[in-house]
């Protein structure tokens, strides 16, 4: 098999299912070996089953590519570390890692747990930033022994994370930390030859089909825009030589549409040039947001 990511050794998380099962088929086509993480949870990240992985490991070898199976839990800092050398005594480097895996737990503010809170922020945040940390001192170390280093981190944000979603308070917190930390990993981690982009995919998986139920469903003919296969060939081309130029950006992928998102800048500014008097503050602010872009309304408000 060839493609741009030929040779390419790439970690995909969470990629027994949904659009991390496509992102490794797809990335598979392209050349790359492939490894195939997936604890097997259910959406609300309970129980573990190795089938799902297993099959996806069995349909790219039965395309004439590599890979294999690993169940190593993604916020757990011990087991990332061992995917890492696992990956590299597998294949003998490493080159790409796909941040993907999660799961949800939607609760209105109000009524979430903190339960519910911890596992989902674990799960995505803490998922993100074990993984990417062990690869990123792997590649750290190549180029303090001379060896050239053309890494990708591919995280996973989500629209969420970027303008809100009622009812996922903690996935959306949990997304707008990831891509703050791609920002920080874009602006330190290119010296080592390393970048990192963030995807806010819509497509139709376990999560979404929860929240938003008919939305998601397949047309009977023509295009269908959710399927989360249409997200991957960006995350291939992400994670192929190709994209060494572009970095610290987060990008929204749905259909055949790829959008850059901004994130927060300075908008409107009034300065007093002086301390302010609590009671100037509010005809100042009044001007600053009329002077500012409108809010873009959060999901579902």
């Amino acid at each position: 098999m060839s493609g741009i990511c030929e040779g390419r050794v790439v970690i995909v998380t969470g990629a027994g299912r949904g659009i991390g099962r496509e992102h490794a088929l797809e990335l598979a086509r392209q050349g790359a070996k492939v490894v195939v993480n997936d604890l097997g949870a259910t959406n609300h990240g309970e129980g573990r089953d190795e089938g799902p992985a297993a099959e996806v490991v069995s349909t790219i070898k039965a395309m004439g590519g590599e890979a294999f199976a690993n169940g190593a839990d993604v916020a757990n800092w011990e087991q990332t570390k061992a995917l890492v050398d696992e990956t590299v005594a597998t294949f003998g480097r490493l080159d790409v890692v796909v941040n993907n895996a999660g799961f949800v737990r939607d609760r209105m503010f109000v009524s979430c747990s903190e339960e519910e809170w911890d596992a989902v922020v674990n799960v995505h945040l803490k998922g993100h930033f074990c993984l990417s940390r062990h690869a990123a001192g792997y590649w750290r170390d190549q180029v303090k022994a001379g060896n050239a280093v053309d890494a990708r981190i591919i995280n996973t944000s989500s629209g969420a994370g970027v303008l809100g979603s009622v009812g996922q308070c903690a996935y959306s917190a949990a997304k707008a930390g990831i891509a703050t930390l791609t920002l920080v990993q874009g602006a330190e981690l290119g010296r080592y030859g390393i970048t990192a982009n963030a995807i806010c995919p819509i497509a139709r998986t376990r999560m979404t089909e929860g929240a938003f139920g008919d939305a998601m469903k397949a047309p009977e003919d023509g295009f269908d825009v959710n399927d989360p296969a249409n997200v991957s060939p960006f995350v291939a081309w992400l994670a192929s030589s190709e994209s060494r130029e572009v970095t610290g950006r987060v990008w929204e992928v749905v259909g055949g549409q790829i959008t850059a998102f901004d994130g927060y800048r300075r908008d409107g500014t009034v300065d007093a040039g002086k301390r302010w008097d609590p009671r100037e503050i509010g005809a100042a602010v009044k001007k600053v947001l009329a002077d500012s872009q409108p809010l873009v309304k959060v999901y579902g408000a």
